[in-house]
């Protein structure tokens, strides 16, 4: 394993283990050279409540590793959590840096009126 991988995996978990002090719902991200997806998981970290990514068919994308298909995974799991009863989660960006897709992504679950 790289040394950038293994300090990606390092700050991922450390900033878990402090959702999990929490208890708080948690919206992790996870991408790729080619896709990006999030997952709505609930507070003891053992279920999947809601999930999207560039791979739904539902979404009908042409190209996947870039900011407009990371706006509209945002988009669907934003209305995906609205719709199972859940405002409120803690943003598990999994060790990646704050910018770029990562933040499309929040901005635009922000946007839809989820709260982090």
């Amino acid at each position: 394993m790289s040394t950038k991988h293994r300090s990606r995996l390092r700050r991922a978990k450390r900033s878990r283990i402090k959702m999990r002090e929490l208890g708080a719902v948690r919206l992790s991200v996870h991408r790729t050279s080619q896709h990006i997806y999030a997952q709505i998981i609930d507070s003891s970290g053992q279920e999947v409540l809601a999930q999207a990514s560039t791979l739904d068919k539902s979404l009908k994308l042409k190209k996947t590793g870039n900011k407009e298909a990371a706006k509209k995974v945002g988009a669907t799991i934003a209305t995906k959590a609205k719709d199972i009863g859940i405002s409120k989660v803690a943003f598990d960006r999994s060790g990646y840096l704050y910018h770029g897709r990562v933040k499309a992504l929040a901005d635009e679950a922000r946007n839809q009126g989820l709260e982090f």
